[in-house]
């Protein structure tokens, strides 16, 4: 078992941007949603876990070891796909596999064509295999990432943002791929898209101006909310009225119609419906209640 634990975790970069703010986090095997908006730190606090960057302060140890102070010990394990995964173009996916092989130490010949061969078969680019990858599209780049991710069998696997700009069968082939890999690894799956954390993160982690806000299973996180979510069809002219009144915490659009979602203890007024909540509701209420905290 593999085991991730980060605590009192601070970056404050040079030019006074504070984007981590005493993060704590205990990780083992397993998919691992971080959940936030763009802006929110997800993006520094994977580059620190991926030892790309120092903390200001606290610590990260990964089985035992302390990777702030041992960073080599973690690279050893790690498969990372960046929110940008750049690409070297005119060069095969094989034979750009094979080069990321022996960067990341996989010397003999044999094994490394069987890891390469095995690893494109895994994500399906096996038939592409001679082909450019800048020619690929999206989600065929993005699906080269994740093989590059698991070369020399890492322990612990971070992938940002990994479905944004996929359409959706390419989003659910690549988030099925993601799910079968995590049975024996940690894997981190920072993201924006609430829906990818809940159908494949038995454990999540909302993440909101550097600090962690919630944690927990998506299921009982959302279930805490239960009965608590109500929803009605209001005039878009009348959306400031009703955010005065009650606690608003999201709105959309349906058929030219507006659509509010409150959060309440009992109805708040004639014409609104109680509604089983999700985890969207879940997330944008967490951060309803701690945005008005801050205030």
């Amino acid at each position: 078992m593999n085991t991730l634990i980060i605590k009192n975790l601070s970056k404050t970069y040079p030019n006074g941007v504070k984007a981590l703010n005493g993060i704590n986090l205990e990780i083992t095997n397993g998919m691992f949603g971080l959940l936030g908006a763009n802006g929110a730190g997800k993006s520094s606090l994977m580059r620190t876990i991926a030892s790309l960057q120092e903390p200001t302060s606290g610590s990260i140890t990964f089985n035992n070891t302390d990777i702030v102070q041992q960073p080599d010990d973690i690279r050893k394990h790690l498969g990372y796909l960046p929110q940008e995964f750049g690409v070297y173009p005119k060069i095969s996916a094989e034979k750009l596999l094979n080069h990321l092989a022996v960067l990341k130490g996989v010397l003999d010949t044999k094994i490394r064509k069987e890891q390469v061969t095995a690893l494109l078969q895994q994500v399906n680019l096996y038939q592409h295999r001679k082909k450019a990858v800048y020619t690929f599209s999206g989600g065929m780049r993005q699906r080269f990432g994740i093989a590059q991710a698991l070369l020399a069998n890492p322990q612990i696997i971070i992938v940002d943002e990994p479905t944004a700009g996929l359409d959706p069968e390419e989003s659910n082939r690549f988030l099925n791929l993601l799910s079968e890999i995590g049975e024996n690894v940690i894997v981190i799956l920072s993201t924006h898209i609430v829906e990818d954390v809940r159908n494949l993160c038995p454990k999540m982690a909302i993440l909101s101006n550097g600090q962690i806000i919630s944690i927990g299973n998506p299921t009982e996180l959302v279930a805490s909310i239960d009965g608590k979510i109500w929803t009605k069809i209001i005039p878009k002219g009348d959306l400031n009225i009703f955010k005065k009144s009650f606690d608003v915490i999201s709105t959309k659009l349906i058929a030219g119609e507006t659509q509010i979602r409150v959060m309440s203890n009992h109805r708040p007024e004639v014409g609104f419906d109680v509604i089983t909540p999700n985890l969207e509701d879940f997330y944008f209420a967490t951060l309803f209640h701690n945005s008005s905290k801050t205030v």
